[in-house]
């Protein structure tokens, strides 16, 4: 009976080593749930940059106004009827006397 009760203990220190210290274990269990929860995170990031491009995408091909946006933002286009007006900061100007000289605080185009 001891020996039949010593190898049940045996059994179970070798089952208990399996459970908590092997590679197949609880530790492999906590390492592929944050795997998960990552993953998780990462794919409802990437659906909203789909979901705000296929919104960009249907503008554009509805109406001229995203495309009219696009144009001022990016490409810094204006208007026929507009005129741009560049504001220069004091603290951005160069700090020559002779380039301080040739730019002034406001620029006026019109287009």
């Amino acid at each position: 009976m001891k020996v039949f009760a010593a190898f049940l203990f045996v059994l179970l220190l070798a089952l208990q080593y399996r459970l908590w210290i092997s590679d197949d274990g609880v530790r492999s269990l906590v390492s592929l749930k944050r795997a998960v929860a990552t993953q998780k995170h990462e794919n409802e990031d990437l659906a909203r940059r789909n979901s705000d491009l296929a919104g960009e995408v249907k503008d554009l091909k509805e109406g001229n106004s995203a495309v009219e946006e696009r144009a001022r933002y990016d490409l810094g286009m204006v208007g026929a009827a507009e005129s741009f007006y560049q504001i220069i900061d004091e603290d951005s100007r160069s700090a020559t006397p002779a380039a301080a000289a040739e730019s002034s605080p406001v620029q006026r185009t019109s287009h």
